[in-house]
């Protein structure tokens, strides 16, 4: 099966598996090349993936177009297309797949708002998934069943993690509901949905920054949030030390976990986790994206 990976540098490539991405990715079945951060990935429906934007429009994309890579790898986007390249002047924040029979799509936005989207593509080149409100943007896309989890993390090191089934599918003009209480100054800065198989392998990642602190990163175990309500502000994960005011960055995901710079240049990461609530481990130099 094709399926199309996005890296956090922002670039589209392909790769034909047996199962999917992120299977092969915990079995370390493929080699990639360090500075290569995969941020999302969906398998094609007749030659074709959705692109999701941070303006809350979905875009076809052809996969014939993008560069194939080798299935054992290495694996290197370095030279592959912008995603942005391909849609119209719009900021491409993840992928989904077009199969009307996918469990639903589910948004969030940095206003800690939620959808869950009803498939409904009719062979459009691009159509509308969500209504947002100026000043705001998707965050982040992934398929939800019912069974999955909803996941935010937020500029105030709050994570909210709730059942999906709180989450009714609506149609694509509708705007979404509340997701996640969002303190004053906040905003989400991360959002994913994590499915009920993978609740006992997913890591949880949050970066601290200041203006006067070492930034420090830590990584905890999903399973060590309670489910929490809708509508809710979730569970503290992570504690700010002197000088650090915000999270800039938060992760979800399955293990093994990646960082990269701005420019791609992979960044080490403390080997040890930490309990939910902690401080984590100072880190040096800049750090741009976990995946």
């Amino acid at each position: 099966m094709d399926w199309v990976i996005l890296s956090t540098t922002g670039r589209l490539a392909r790769v034909d598996l047996p199962g999917s991405v992120w299977e092969a990715r915990a079995a370390q079945e493929f080699t990639r090349v360090d500075h290569d951060v995969l941020t999302s990935a969906a398998p094609s429906t007749d030659g074709h993936v959705g692109a999701v934007t941070t303006t809350g429009m979905a875009y076809r994309i052809l996969v014939e177009d993008l560069p194939t890579l080798a299935p054992g790898g290495p694996w290197s986007l370095w030279d592959a297309p912008e995603a942005d390249s391909l849609v119209e002047a719009d900021h491409v924040v993840g992928l989904y797949s077009l199969d009307v029979d996918a469990p639903p799509l589910a948004l969030g936005t940095k206003a800690g708002v939620v959808k869950r989207v009803v498939p409904e593509y009719k062979g459009w080149e691009s159509w509308e998934v969500a209504s947002i409100k100026d000043g705001d943007e998707i965050v982040g896309v992934a398929h939800a069943a019912d069974s999955s989890d909803l996941v935010f993390i937020t500029t105030q090191a709050q994570l909210l993690r709730m059942s999906a089934r709180e989450v009714r599918p609506q149609g694509r003009p509708a705007g979404g509901m509340a997701g996640i209480k969002l303190g004053e100054d906040a905003e989400a800065l991360f959002f994913t949905a994590i499915s009920k198989e993978d609740r006992e392998t997913a890591i949880v990642a949050t970066l601290a920054v200041g203006p006067d602190a070492v930034s420090t990163i830590k990584t905890t175990a999903f399973s060590e949030y309670p489910s929490k309500g809708r509508a809710t502000s979730g569970v503290r994960t992570h504690r700010f030390l002197k000088g650090q005011d915000h999270l800039a960055l938060g992760w979800v995901g399955l293990p093994p976990l990646r960082a990269c710079s701005n420019t791609g240049t992979p960044r080490n990461l403390p080997s040890t986790a930490d309990r939910r609530d902690g401080g984590g481990t100072k880190v040096y130099g800049p750090f741009q994206a976990f995946g």
